[in-house]
């Protein structure tokens, strides 16, 4: 009996110390005063530095929001830059905290490279981009094309399997930057660059001459963007969730960053109430702040707002909201209920 206490005591102890040791990101964010967040080495509208050194952008927005949440201060944030193959390593090696970069869900990074995806903040699909001299119509006619890509990423493999598929020859010409590859495809050195689609128009957009090159028709992949944590910590995924839900919430029920104050101060929806904590306290249940929901909205505002000022149809990016409207508005954007 007394042997079954000593091992009953020791296993309490040894929980214990598993415990205090991994007390999880919130708690080390929280300690530090700063979020580390990822995000690319460059990229128009998601995460670039501008004239005065400051980041901007969609992706940037996101890490904003993600501290005004976790430290209630929307400028606690460094931003650790990172390429397609750096990316992970920096994430899963403790030196950023989340990533908030142009990233795509897959089944072998959800698995095998050990990530955890908490949602899709941006839906897209990969595509083609040609100078429009060279007369290109169709992805189908780049056979024995130069093709410019990022190493490290799926845009690599779904490259092969459309080639593969369609049965013509492509040579790759590998990149590992943004700037590297809009650098690369401006000299003349390959004769199409694949990406994201919304990262050919966001590189597009800096070019001299954005009209004289065109984005070809195909779209060839299904790419699901969104933030990304580490395995096991799923207290900061949930805040990491959550925190992207409050966006889209906040476009679902009409709450902008000009209105967050006067309806934090009380509602007749109670949705928007529990949302910006006015009623109830969710915010306990993550570990945050009651008024979480409303510091978010208040640095960022809603979905729609990020989306707009960065990347919208009136920004030289110009994109239409299309899968990432609202799922009211056609779109497939939409987050559960808070309740």
């Amino acid at each position: 009996m007394k042997k079954l206490q000593i091992i009953s005591a020791a296993a309490a102890v040894m929980a214990l110390g598993v415990t205090a040791a991994s007390a999880g990101t919130l708690q080390d964010v929280q300690a530090r005063g700063e979020l580390r967040c990822i995000v690319s080495t460059g990229l128009a509208g998601f995460a670039y530095t501008d004239s005065a050194g400051v980041y901007q952008g969609f992706d940037a927005d996101f890490c904003r929001a993600t501290a005004a949440a976790v430290l209630g201060d929307a400028s606690k944030v460094k931003f650790v830059p990172a390429t397609g193959k750096t990316r992970f390593t920096i994430l899963n090696s403790g030196e950023g905290d989340v990533l908030w970069r142009n990233t795509t869900w897959t089944f072998v990074r959800d698995v095998d490279v050990k990530l955890t995806f908490v949602g899709v903040n941006y839906y897209d699909g990969q595509g083609f981009m040609a100078p429009k001299s060279l007369g290109v119509k169709s992805a189908k006619d780049l056979d024995g094309a130069t093709v410019c890509i990022q190493t490290g990423t799926t845009t690599e493999l779904n490259l092969a399997d459309f080639f593969r598929s369609n049965k013509i020859s492509y040579e790759p010409v590998p990149i590992e930057t943004n700037d590297e590859s809009r650098t690369n495809y401006l000299a003349g050195r390959c004769d199409v660059y694949t990406t994201d689609a919304s990262g050919l128009a966001a590189t597009r957009s800096t070019f001299p001459n954005p009209k004289d090159h065109v984005i070809l028709p195909e779209i060839i992949s299904k790419e699901p963007l969104g933030p990304v944590v580490r395995h096991g910590d799923d207290q900061w995924g949930d805040v990491i969730r959550w925190v992207l839900n409050a966006t889209r919430g906040a476009e679902e029920l009409g709450v902008t960053q000009a209105n967050v104050a006067e309806m934090a101060k009380g509602t007749n929806n109670p949705e928007i109430n529990r949302m910006l904590g006015t009623e109830g306290d969710l915010g306990a249940m993550l570990g945050l702040q009651k008024d979480w929901g409303q510091k978010v909205i208040g640095a960022v505002g809603n979905y729609s707002e990020i989306f707009e000022r960065h990347i919208g149809k009136d920004t030289d990016i110009g994109l239409d909201r299309g899968l990432n409207a609202l799922w009211t508005d056609g779109g497939i954007q939409y987050s559960p209920p808070f309740r």
